[in-house]
This record gives structure tokens, C-alpha cells and sequence, in this order.
């Protein structure tokens, strides 16, 4: 029952009245809209789904739009004229939300902070009613994107294409989302490198149609490229599940500083070949026991205590034969867990709290997953995702002057008045002893005028 599918950009500048000429400086992607709006309105579909970066977004819960319509406009961008008004198709958004729920991924109506259309939305809309579609006749489902993982986005796509053909229901999927906003210096974002090799790997896996390398590029590049669509194309990825496809470069622009790139996706009969779910999950169980093996003692410590205790809600025992260094040492420790490149919990000591350094890593691995308030417990889905490290804390040496920091090889301890907040080395995205400093406090609870001690100290760190 799904149609076709196209990723989509959506700048505001595209359109006269936004741009005021401007515009013309992206004709190619006005020109691929303008085709692939043609299309979808021959097609005649009788539900549009629209997937935008820029609806309600929460980490852990994929927002439908409810109601029975819905409206907005581009005011914001100055142009308060360009406005419409979607119908909703409320017997999928019902069945979607209860079906998703079912299986166990997190997806509704709820949680609702501003009903009017987002211009990710707006744009794709626009060119569609420019292109001479009924929105009387057409429905729409508006859904936002969320913080889990590219497993989850597909599952999702794939219980939508589900869902319309159990309602018969001939849809249309439209995965709004621009690509790097990071690619040229005097861009709105500025540029680093990952910028232009986002985009180019985007537009090749997507043009490809290779949607198992889309769900596994490098999470370090897709997060420093500053992208905004790629959990869109991940959703639309799942509802072409397993369906025969030919992808259609028509553009890719990146004028502005901000990859715009148009693919459109003709759908054939059925292909079992394409079950990219099932490939991602080998892939990711494959890294996952190739991470593993490369863990040193302190790793694989780490790992038990979290997996036990997930598994369990037991502390892990105390494992033999363990090397001296972590049975005879007492020292601070934080575990630091990661998942799809973004951090998932992160705890740890500053000096010695238990017998050995052994008792330090098994308990602050369990709290690393249950007990840092900035996240949810870990799941057991999730523990095949999970990377660690552990950081094997030094003696803290006072210090009277930021000159004596170095963000690469030492950590930092700040204290005023009791309150105390720490920052380990050489973490990505912090480049400057000022950047580590006020991070710390912030962690403190200290206001960044206010005047600290502070403490330096060195790591070693096993990945």
C-alpha cells in the first residue's frame, strides 16, 4: 500500500516569499521539488505520512499529531502569507499508536506543546499544493522524530507500512529533513570536515537505496556534521521494509552551508532481500562481539557488573583471578556508558570509596546504568549498543591558576562552599580549560561568576 517514498530538505528560503530572490541560488532543489510533487500528486495517495526534525521531539517517544486538523504558517520566516491546513487521518494515527505501543515501541498522541505545523512540514506541503494536490481529499499523519536508536526509527517505518495495509490504505511517505548545516565557513553554522563527508556518504547510501549502510554510518561523523534528517530517512527506511525499490537522485545543494538533497523512491512488488531490520540487528550483534573481544580487564569488569545487574537486579560477584592492580589498588573511578555516539550514563567516584579498585568499577557500573538522574535505567535491549570506558582516577593535586589545566591530559575538580563538581579529560567537544572549568560548575550547581578552588588530575583511561 505504500506508493513511494522521498527524502526531502525543507529551507524556508526556498520559497519567493521567504527567500526574496535568494531562492534562485537553489534552483536545482526547487526544480527537483517541483518534479517530485508532480509525482506524488499523480499517484493520487490517500494518506500523505510526513516525518520532520522540526515537530515535537522527545527522547524517548516517537509524538503523532492528534487531533482532526491542524494549520500553520512561515511567520516566523517573515512570511506569515505562505499558510494551510492538513486534514489528519485519525483512524491511522489510532491504530498506529496502539499498534507501535504493542510492539513495544514507544509512539502517540501525548505530550502535545504546539499543534500548529512546523515549517518541515510547510515546505514539502507548500510545493505539494502548489503542484495541484486536493487537500480536501488527501489525509495527512505528522510525526516527530526521537532520541532512540536507528533499530527503533525502522521498527517504526516498518509498523506504519504495516498499519496501512491493514487499513487498505494507499499512502505516501515523505521524510523531511536537511542534511549537514556545517558546511562552509561563513555558513550559519560554520564548517568542519565531517560536514561535506556526511552529506556525500547521505546522498550515496540513499541513492543506492542501501539503507543497512544508512542505519550504520559512523555516529562520530553523522554527530559533528550537525545533521537534522537522518532519523527521518531512518523511519522511511523501515517502511520500505522489504519492498522491490529504484532511488532517483534528482539534487543535492549545499549553497548556504546546509546540505539540501532530494531522492526519490519508486516502490515495486516485494523483495525479501531488503529486510534491513534483520540486517542491522546481525550487524550491530556482530560489532558488538568484535568490541568485546578488544576489552581489557577493566572493560570486561564493567560490562559484567552492568549486564548482571540489568539482567538480574543483582550486584554482580566478585570474579576470580582477577589481576592484582584491580584487587590490591584503591582509587576514584568513573564508568561512562555510550550508545549511538551520545552519552547514556555516566558515574563515578573521585577518590577511593570501596576496598579495592575491582569493588569501585563493579559498583560504579551499576549506578553508571541505574542511577545517573540525566537518564532512564538501561534496558536489556540496549545492552548489545552499549560501549564503555573506564577512567581509573589519580591523586587530585591542588592548583592556583587555570594555567596549570590542560583539557587533554588533565581532569578537573572546582569547590565553593561545599559544592563540588568534577569534569574528566580529554572529552570530545570540550577544547578549552575555560569550556572544562564551566562545565563543572554548571555540574556543581556553582553560577559561573562565582570563585573556585581547584583540583587537576590525571587518567587512565580503558576503552
Amino acid at each position: 500500500m505504500i506508493l513511494g517514498a522521498v527524502a526531502v530538505p525543507h529551507p524556508p528560503i526556498i520559497l519567493p516569499e521567504v527567500g526574496r530572490g535568494e531562492e534562485q541560488k537553489i534552483s536545482a532543489t526547487t526544480a527537483a521539488y517541483k518534479e517530485i510533487s508532480r509525482r506524488i500528486v499523480e499517484l493520487e495517495p490517500e494518506t500523505i505520512i510526513i516525518t520532520s526534525p522540526h515537530s515535537i521531539m522527545y527522547a524517548d517517544y516517537f509524538h503523532i499529531s492528534p487531533g482532526e486538523a491542524a494549520s500553520g504558517s512561515l511567520a516566523q520566516f517573515r512570511a506569515a502569507q505562505v499558510a494551510l491546513a492538513i486534514n489528519y487521518d485519525v483512524d491511522f494515527v489510532r491504530k498506529l499508536s496502539a499498534d507501535s505501543m504493542a510492539e513495544q515501541v514507544a509512539a502517540g498522541t501525548i505530550g502535545e506543546r504546539n499543534p500548529s505545523l512546523d515549517h518541515g512540514t510547510i515546505i514539502p506541503l507548500r510545493f505539494l499544493q502548489q503542484a495541484g494536490l486536493d487537500f480536501d481529499k488527501v489525509k495527512f499523519l505528522r510525526i516527530g522524530l526521537s532520541g532512540m536508536s536507528n533499530a527503533v526509527h525502522y521498527k517504526f517505518g516498518q509498523i506504519i507500512a504495516r498499519v496501512a495495509e491493514e487499513l487498505n490504505r494507499k499512502i505516501f511517505f515523505i521524510a523531511s529533513g536537511d542534511l549537514s548545516h556545517k558546511l562552509k565557513s561563513d555558513g550559519p553554522y560554520g564548517f568542519v570536515n565531517e560536514g561535506p563527508v556526511f552529506d556525500s556518504q547521505v546522498m550515496e547510501n540513499l541513492g543506492s537505496a542501501d539503507f543497512l549502510k544508512l542505519l550504520t554510518m559512523n555516529e562520530k561523523i553523522c554527530s559533528r556534521a550537525a545533521e537534522c534528517g537522518l532519523r527521518s530517512f531512518w523511519i522511511m527506511a523501515g517502511a520500505l521494509d522489504k519492498k522491490a525499490v529504484r532511488a532517483e537522485k534528482l539534487s543535492y545543494e549545499g549553497t548556504f552551508g546546509v546540505g539540501y538533497g532530494i531522492v526519490y523512491f519508486n516502490v515495486g512488488g516485494e523483495d525479501s532481500s531488503r529486510n534491513f531490520g534483520t540486517q542491522l540487528a546481525k550487524f550491530k550483534h556482530y560489532e558488538a562481539e568484535k568490541r568485546k573481544a578488544k576489552e581489557d580487564v577493566f572493560v570486561k569488569l564493567a560490562r559484567y557488573s552492568l549486564e548482571t545487574f540489568v539482567k538480574t537486579k543483582k550486584p554482580a560477584a566478585m570474579p576470580d583471578n582477577l589481576p592484582e592492580e584491580l584487587t590490591s589498588r584503591r582509587a576514584g573511578a568513573f564508568v561512562s556508558l555510550h550508545k549511538g555516539g551520545n552519552l547514556r550514563g555516566c558515574i563515578g567516584t573521585i577518590m577511593a570509596t570501596q576496598k579495592n579498585l575491582a569493588e569501585e568499577i563493579l559498583q560504579n557500573a551499576i549506578s553508571a546504568c541505574s542511577r545517573d538522574p540525566r537518564f532512564s535505567p538501561v534496558e536489556i535491549d540496549e545492552l548489545d549498543d552499549i560501549e564503555y570506558s573506564v577512567d581509573v582516577l589519580g591523586e587530585p593535586e591542588r592548583i592556583f591558576s587555570v594555567n596549570d589545566l590542560n583539557v587533554r591530559r588533565y581532569g578537573v575538580i572546582v569547590e565553593n562552599g561545599g559544592r563540588r563538581g568534577l569534569l574528566l579529560p580529554d572529552l570530545e567537544g570540550v577544547d578549552t580549560v575555560e569550556e572544562q572549568i564551566a562545565i563543572a560548575k554548571r555540574k556543581a550547581g556553582i553560577r559561573p561568576e562565582e570563585k573556585v578552588a581547584l583540583w587537576r588530575f590525571e587518567v587512565i583511561r580503558h576503552h
